[in-house]
């Protein structure tokens, strides 16, 4: 056998050798999800779904747009996407379609949807994980914030025309409605607390009422130097009036609306907050 001669002449008997497991992991991941057929972003559809974790992948109009995980319940988690984009404009949950893998406990703590995004952010894939899709509520320090073109938010705003679940027509506290109305929004409501809104009341009335018809209600009861903000991705409610959001593009104030034209920055690399982990 001839030896292999290394660098200064002499025999050479080791070498580095990287393995790189974790790509490979993500590879079989990525090959596991492209073999299944992709089902619709229905409660049908999750219904069938064990309650387990493992990895997901959306697709919009076929295309593939987000790759995420569920720690525990991966139907949990997709009810959760499935009723934030029910509350969206410019967008439909017809468009929408899943796939999935159950993964086992002790696999959860590779970050196996970590994996995925590495790999797929190689091909251009993924553009929903790279847009702030996955955010949760960024804060009251972020609620003026100028937000990028390519923003989820931007992209698919609030539905103000969108009824709001679980009102129970008749006489209500303000207090009590902005309860309810924050439980039955498909998006953030955010809100100020005030005593006097314990001991104020209003009629809310029968039948299906929308985000527009409640706030402006609401609005109407609310001392002047309060507003309802809508922002492109959540509203808020607090006792700064007659302040002014740059990604704001409709303000509630004395009972009446007041669209206004959202600012937003030019396309590009959208800062991403830590999404929220509800599964």
């Amino acid at each position: 056998m001839v030896p292999v001669v290394g660098f200064d002449g002499g025999p050479q008997y080791h070498k580095d050798f990287m393995l790189s497991i974790t790509k490979a992991l993500g590879d079989q991941l990525a090959d596991a999800l492209d073999g299944l057929d992709r089902a619709p972003l229905s409660e049908e559809s999750i219904g069938q779904l064990k309650d387990k974790a493992g990895v997901y992948q959306l697709y919009l109009d076929g295309d593939f747009v987000y790759v995420g995980k569920a720690d525990k319940s991966l139907p949990s988690r997709l009810r959760n996407h499935l009723r934030k984009i029910s509350g969206r404009r410019n967008i439909s949950l017809d468009r929408m379609a899943f796939s999935c893998l159950y993964v086992a406990e002790d696999f959860s703590a590779l970050a196996p949807e970590q994996l995925l995004i590495s790999r797929h952010k190689e091909m251009g894939n993924i553009p929903w994980n790279n847009n702030g899709f996955g955010n949760k509520d960024p804060g009251r320090q972020r609620d003026s914030t100028i937000l990028k073109q390519n923003h989820f938010d931007v992209q698919f705003p609030v539905d103000l025309d969108r009824p709001v679940e679980g009102l129970e027509p008749g006489l209500s506290t303000l207090h009590g409605l902005l309860e309810c109305v924050k439980v039955g929004l498909p998006y953030n409501f955010r809100y100020g607390k005030a005593a006097e809104f314990k001991s104020r009341f209003l009629q809310v009335p029968a039948g299906l009422v929308t985000a527009d018809e409640i706030f402006r209600l609401i609005s109407a009861e609310i001392p002047d130097k309060w507003q309802i903000s809508v922002l492109m991705g959540y509203v808020i409610m607090y006792d700064d009036s007659p302040s002014t959001y740059k990604s704001a593009w409709r303000y509630y104030r004395d009972g009446q609306s007041i669209d206004v034209e959202p600012e937003a920055d030019p396309a590009g690399d959208v800062e991403v907050d830590q999404p929220a982990q509800a599964d």
